[in-house]
């Protein structure tokens, strides 16, 4: 007989991208935060959510975008109820803002992201993004601001979501990443 219960995974989920294939350092400790959010929430995948926490959490750039301390304090106090209320109901569901096709695997009865493995294909879009939005700079480099901008931008992506209901105008705060983006590159 075998055991059904789903197994949380022991290791880290793959990281497609390092600090060596276009991020910051400071990006990179914010994907590694976010790794151990989806792990610690028993998330298959991390999600946009979860970039988004780890990225209001790490960097001060990031948190000087949104529009004063009520407003982010309410974006953390959502992001604080995903692992007991709010995102629960995420839990084994794959997030997929239609950004990049998911497959389904017949076979193996599993979803199949083509895009990385161990990210939603929402989340390992917007990293792609945020890439592009350096590389148009310019910079080999990708920042906090840029996977902000990302993020916000994919109006279908759980970070959108929690950004709603935060009440934070998802398009304005892409926008004004992008503007500060531009302040700190000069």
């Amino acid at each position: 007989m075998q055991n059904r219960t789903p197994r949380i995974p022991e290791q880290p989920t793959p990281n497609p991208v390092d600090a060596d294939a276009g991020l910051t350092v400071e990006l990179a400790s914010v994907v590694t935060g976010a790794r151990r959010r989806a792990l610690r929430d028993g998330d298959r995948q991390i999600d946009t959510a979860h970039l988004l926490h780890s990225l209001i959490e790490s960097d001060p750039e990031v948190r000087e975008a949104f529009d004063g301390g009520p407003q982010l304090a309410k974006v953390l106090g959502y992001l604080v109820q995903r692992s007991i209320g709010y995102g629960l109901r995420w839990q084994g569901s794959v997030e997929d803002s239609g950004a990049v096709p998911v497959v389904r695997d017949p076979a193996a009865d599993v979803v199949r992201d083509p895009a990385a493995e161990g990210w939603s294909p929402s989340a390992a879009t917007a990293m792609e993004d945020a890439l592009h939005r350096a590389g148009l700079r310019g910079e080999s480099r990708a920042r906090g601001l840029d996977l902000l901008a990302a993020l916000a931008a994919d109006g279908e992506c759980r970070a959108v979501e929690v950004l709603g209901r935060a009440g934070v105008d998802a398009r304005w705060l892409s926008g004004r990443a992008v503007e500060r983006t531009a302040e700190v590159s000069r």
